[in-house]
């Protein structure tokens, strides 16, 4: 039986130094992943060779990253049943927004869930996929869980050092 995975694709290399947020996200919960470099629009046949194995393999979740016209998402929502979800990259003249707009705006039927523009998009696409995947695996959603509850008290300890900070001010 095949190990369950994340495919993470990206529409250019450049795109990494921002999907490196998702491969932190998805390392730190202990969840499997693929990178791939591979483009709805210079390489659709590679692109649609890799989705199929990818889901032959074990794959669960794909996260597809691009900028500009921003069609990977899509492309492989249109190839998989299985969950996409679409990082706008904030590169060219319009700072992200055609990116957002192409990948958010799906046809009914062939849906891509979409994360913010960028960076934080890239961390929450990690996120998302990892929630995906502890539907079916309890131990993944307790490592979720324990990450949320990291989160909450790093802020309640944020909002305690300001409130000292302040009365001593």
């Amino acid at each position: 039986m095949s190990k369950n995975f994340v495919a993470i694709l990206m529409g250019s290399d450049s795109d990494f130094p921002v999907m490196k947020a998702t491969l932190e996200v998805l390392s730190k919960l202990d969840v499997h992943y693929e990178v791939k470099v591979t483009s709805a629009h210079r390489t659709p046949k590679q692109t649609h060779e890799y989705v199929t194995d990818a889901e032959a393999r074990g794959c669960k979740v794909f996260i597809c990253a691009a900028g500009l016209a921003a069609h990977l998402a899509g492309a492989v929502a249109g190839i998989t049943l299985n969950p996409v979800i679409g990082v706008p990259m904030d590169a060219g003249p319009l700072q992200g927004m055609d990116a957002l707009l192409s990948t958010s705006m799906m046809p009914g039927g062939v849906p891509v869930a979409t994360v913010a523009i960028g960076k934080a998009g890239a961390k929450n696409a990690g996120y998302l996929a990892a929630q995906i995947l502890s539907v079916a695996d309890d131990d993944l959603a307790k490592r979720v869980r324990t990450e949320r509850a990291q989160a909450a008290d790093a802020v309640v300890a944020a909002d305690l050092a300001l409130q000292e900070q302040l009365k001593n001010a």
